[in-house]
């Protein structure tokens, strides 16, 4: 694998939570530390950079506070692109160029859930409701997707606000449910996630069809395989999860947890500055081999 980055061009996708950042118990504490910061805006110099993450997009934006990389939030359905024409994806994702639009800051946004947004805001204020009644319970509006937080939520009471949220879902058949860690999401039942997300954001930067591009992409939950499943079905890239007890999963390599993370990201711009190094790319990177469960 190591090899395979030789005479290549890298472009980085990073997951936020439990990745850029540790988990948290309160989801709006969840910050990155200055040392990731400068980790990820380095990396931005040399590699085309993307954060994609479950949060809203304005959010994961507050959070990163970089102007030199791309975002998507809401699991890949509101992404901030260049602002240039975009191509239409394929009729089998449901979605087409006029969910384009842009923001007041002149980014170009892709939303391929644009038109959930009514249901989504009828459904976040009945979760609300429902929130209120059971301690410890939050609900947060990541704008096309939302979340249910309960990671405070006593274990006797979380039987009965998952029940309570799924008897929400039942009366709109356009949504469905996931769960992530320690947290249900209400999503839209479009074919669209961080995979598509990965596949739009290389198309639009104009690396969908050159053989010499290797996506690379760090995620730690369940919403991440989506775009492991890609990089793998391309034959070609680096799929990093990031867990410290073995899973299940797409991803080839592993990092134990966001230091590690912090000092991967260093090493890769690290190796881009010094790529006539005598030192193998295995040794400046630091990469172990995915803890898989099945292997």
């Amino acid at each position: 694998m190591m090899k395979a980055a030789k005479g290549k061009r890298i472009v980085v996708f990073l997951d936020y939570d439990g990745t850029l950042s540790p988990i948290v118990d309160d989801p709006d504490r969840a910050f990155m530390s200055n040392e990731m910061r400068a980790a990820v805006r380095e990396v931005a110099k040399y590699f085309p950079t993307a954060v994609i993450s479950g949060r809203s997009r304005d959010k994961v934006k507050g959070f990163v506070q970089l102007s030199n990389v791309y975002y998507a939030g809401s699991h890949g359905m509101d992404i901030m692109v260049p602002p240039k024409p975009l191509k239409p994806c394929d009729a089998k994702n449901h979605v087409t160029a006029t969910a384009s639009a842009l923001d007041k800051e002149g980014d170009m946004l892709f939303q391929p859930a644009k038109r959930f947004l009514p249901a989504i805001q009828e459904i976040s204020i009945v979760l609300e409701e429902i929130a209120r009644k059971i301690e410890g319970a939050r609900v947060e509006d990541n704008r096309f997707c939302i979340s249910v937080h309960y990671r405070k939520v006593r274990e006797e009471d979380y039987g009965i606000l998952e029940e309570k949220v799924k008897s929400v879902i039942e009366n709109y058949p356009d949504f469905h449910l996931t769960r992530g860690k320690k947290v249900l999401e209400i999503r839209p039942s479009i074919e669209w996630n961080k995979g598509h997300a990965l596949e739009y954001l290389l198309d639009t930067l104009g690396f969908s069809n050159s053989g010499d591009v290797l996506p690379l992409y760090i995620g730690d939950d369940r919403t991440d395989e989506d775009a492991f499943k890609v990089i793998e079905a391309r034959g070609q890239g680096f799929p990093i999860i990031v867990s410290s007890i073995p899973k299940d999963t797409k991803a080839a390599f592993s990092l134990h947890d966001p230091s590690e993370v912090l000092t991967f990201l260093l090493r890769l711009a690290r190796w881009r500055k010094a790529s006539s190094s005598s030192r193998s790319l295995a040794q400046i990177w630091g990469l172990g081999n995915s803890h898989k469960a099945n292997c």
